[in-house]
């Protein structure tokens, strides 16, 4: 949902390269970066930095990644646009809403960078991760498509060469989605809630996503139900440290010309 903004805006500026002689005007596509507010049952949550496309796939995404709520506690997500961005008030059935007050808490805005900003304390920043069930073996072909299914999704990234992207694909590489934002996280969140509401088997799922590897995306791809994670970049130590805590598969470093499996190399068939 775009909620009446496009996800970019064209703008004017001065390019020069090495052997020309001077600076030539040009117009450039830029991402837009909105304020949208996520709340449950009216009650205000978190302000993240998103584009504004998607927003009700951000809501459901981030609720279930960040394991406020389940998605069957979903009701609904209503987005309205406000004169300081966009707000996101989802309804959680009665008893998520008592699990609320357990949730991770939140004291500030979250940044367009940033997976864990406005957490208080260093043990919520540092909980236990969800264990991810047995999940799809899958080939390296497989691997090797669904990158290039999602590279091949990328419309607002191939405009503005400033976002992220994150796909949902089944085990034979095929993508079923791919969700955009000027947030890695929030693009990751995005594709969770579109994959869910749409109702498709996070067990039978992989996620590709365009980003470096933290441990947070590791995080909110368990806490998803998806057992296998593919990076372009790489993974940090304790990105793998996460995955092989909840026996997730771990693979980064993921190009047109291979990949790298950190962990759970046996959901990878070769050859």
């Amino acid at each position: 949902m775009t909620s009446g903004r496009s996800p970019d805006v064209s703008r004017t500026a001065r390019q020069w390269r090495l052997g020309e002689a001077r600076a030539r005007p040009i117009v450039r596509a830029t991402p837009r970066e909105t304020a949208v507010g996520i709340a449950y049952d009216s009650r205000p949550y978190v302000v993240v930095m998103a584009s504004p496309t998607d927003v009700e796939d951000l809501a459901r995404g981030f609720t279930v990644s960040e394991q406020v709520a389940p998605f069957g506690s979903i009701q609904s997500v209503r987005v309205t646009e406000t004169p300081d961005g966009l707000l996101a008030d989802v309804l959680l059935d009665p008893l998520a809403g008592t699990r609320l007050a357990k949730a991770r808490r939140r004291t500030l805005e979250s940044r367009s960078s940033c997976g864990l900003c406005g957490v208080e304390t260093l043990r919520e920043a540092m909980r236990p991760i969800a264990t991810v069930g047995p999940g799809p073996r899958v080939t390296r072909a497989a691997i090797q498509r669904a990158l290039g299914e999602l590279e091949a999704g990328q419309a607002l990234g191939d405009r503005t060469r400033a976002t992220h992207a994150a796909a949902w694909a089944d085990a034979t590489g095929a993508v079923s989605l791919v969700r955009e934002d000027v947030g890695r996280h929030n693009a990751l969140d995005k594709a969770v809630g579109a994959a869910l509401a749409a109702g498709l088997d996070a067990n039978a799922a992989m996620i590709i996503v365009t980003s470096r590897c933290s441990y947070e995306m590791v995080e909110k791809t368990a806490a998803a139900g998806v057992s296998i994670l593919v990076a372009i970049s790489a993974p940090t130590d304790l990105a793998i440290t996460k995955a092989e805590a909840c026996g997730l598969t771990l693979i980064a470093l993921a190009r047109g010309d291979g990949h790298t499996v950190f962990t759970g190399p046996e959901r990878v068939l070769d050859p």
